[in-house]
């Protein structure tokens, strides 16, 4: 909801600007989303070297279109949810990292959000192991105490009970805040050190 809120101050921002923008404006905001669908035609496998795709660009703008392909680069680091998305995070890294040429301490801001990428996968399955055997012993107990139903050989899937999905998306939506927190943090050095004021 966050990512839909801030697309939408971004077009109201820009629809502001239209009135008054002036020709260069124009030109540099052109150039910027030219600079995002690079950056997502690499994500996509489509295209070479970041930094090579950006030398073949016009000179007069290149710092737009560059710009453009680190704020996509940037918006492409996510916690990974499943294997496809920790790919994609880690291509997108690698990208911040060609276009950076390696300055200053890029390379270890960009391992660290790699490292807490993994802790946020092994932090999740953990809990969502912990909720469910929690679940099930729940339900056990309650089986336990009614004797007609544990005489029979009865199977239960904790993650199929309303409990289980109620509290799982508690515990999901507390610990994405935490890690995207985190996550964002650490995009917020990059962008200090990579985009122009």
């Amino acid at each position: 909801m966050a990512e839909i809120r801030s697309t939408m101050d971004l077009v109201m921002e820009r629809a502001a600007r239209m009135g008054r923008a002036t020709s260069e404006e124009l030109a540099r905001d052109e150039a910027r989303k030219k600079g995002m669908h690079l950056a997502a035609e690499y994500l996509d496998g489509k295209g070479g070297s970041l930094a090579e795709i950006l030398a073949d660009q016009p000179a007069g703008e290149q710092m737009a279109i560059r710009s453009g392909m680190l704020e996509a680069l940037l918006r492409n680091i996510i916690l990974p949810r499943d294997d496809m998305a920790r790919q994609r995070s880690e291509k997108a890294t690698r990208g911040i990292l060609e276009l950076g040429g390696g300055a200053g301490d890029l390379e270890a801001i960009c391992r660290e959000m790699q490292h807490i990428g993994g802790q946020y996968g092994q932090h999740r399955q953990q809990l969502r192991q912990q909720l469910e055997e929690q679940v099930r012993m729940q339900y056990e107990q309650m089986l336990a105490q009614q004797p007609e139903l544990a005489r029979q050989d009865i199977r239960i899937d904790p993650t199929l009970q309303p409990k289980f999905q109620e509290e799982w998306s508690r515990i999901k939506a507390e610990l994405d805040g935490q890690y995207n927190q985190v996550l964002e943090q650490h995009k917020d050095l990059l962008r200090q050190r990579l985009l122009p004021a």
